[in-house]
């Protein structure tokens, strides 16, 4: 996995929830004699032996039931121990999500149908804010982040907190703004196809909003989008205008391709060349 990941001109990864707790010893090996490094885990992982499928959200910080949050709590403590490990200074953390219904798909497919921006789409948008709004996790969200942020700083950890697409996942911008408030040490992870999705559905400005989040920004996954919400597609097959965003994020940030799996080699090996051309300094 590593050895293909490194033939497409790439020397440092992320470790996903996609990778599992036997191939850890493997990956150790490989780290050991290779010139790549991690930059980064995403909770959780490794996966862990009991879940069979990878699942990002399996076990959520939100949830209304104690024992789900404990075992969010479970596997994001042991996703720092194992960037510890590794020597990886980031882990990507989602905040959980609101039980309503999948509003932003319902939007995805009004824009789909040609109704962007009709009275039906903007109706059903503010029905969404206001529901999402009014059911705020936000105390729970805080109650489960501070152990798990003085287990990350005892580590020498940063914990990255990602923006997600879904208007019903969490944190809203709201509860970003409010999050890094109360607390200097946690960071904020960009992903930007999610902001840009986010800016399609008319939720926020891609730019403007990174511009805010720049003083606390950690990292970012990288990856196109094609109008209104595919996302996960090669940089510079999309619509995101890369150059202008990239102007608010520091060098020395860790910017992560996160690319469908079905992206052809050609494609990503192609689109890494004119990265390094163009954003390279």
């Amino acid at each position: 996995m590593l050895a293909e990941i490194a033939s497409l001109g790439f020397d440092h990864v992320e470790l996903g929830q996609a990778v599992r707790i036997s191939q850890w010893d493997g990956i150790e090996r490989f780290l050991a004699t290779h010139t790549m490094r991690v930059t980064s885990l995403h909770n959780s992982c490794p996966l862990p032996a009991a879940i069979d499928v990878a699942a990002t959200d399996r076990h959520e910080c939100t949830a209304v039931r104690a024992e789900q949050r404990e075992h969010a709590q479970i596997h994001a403590l042991r996703t720092i121990d194992y960037a510890k490990k590794l020597g990886a200074k980031h882990v990507v953390m989602h905040l959980g999500s609101v039980p309503m219904a999948s509003y932003t798909e319902r939007l995805c497919k009004l824009i789909n149908s040609g109704r962007y921006l009709s009275r039906s789409y903007v109706g059903m948008k503010l029905e969404a804010i206001q529901k999402r709004e009014a059911n705020s996790p936000y105390d729970r969200i805080v109650e489960w982040l501070k152990p798990v942020l003085d287990h990350a700083a005892s580590a020498g950890v940063m914990l990255g907190i990602e923006n997600r697409t879904g208007i019903e996942t969490c944190p809203s911008e709201r509860e970003f703004r409010r999050l890094f408030s109360e607390f200097g040490s946690v960071g904020y992870w960009h992903d930007f196809g999610h902001a840009q999705i986010r800016h399609n559905l008319t939720l926020l400005d891609h730019a403007e909003w990174l511009s805010e989040m720049s003083s606390h920004l950690v990292g970012c996954h990288i990856h196109d989008v094609l109008f209104p919400c595919s996302d996960h597609q090669v940089p510079f097959s999309g619509m995101i205008d890369f150059a202008p965003l990239l102007s608010a994020i520091p060098s020395d940030l860790p910017l992560v391709w996160e690319l469908n799996s079905q992206a052809s080699k050609d494609k990503i090996t192609s689109a890494l060349a004119r990265w390094k051309q163009e954003f390279s300094s």
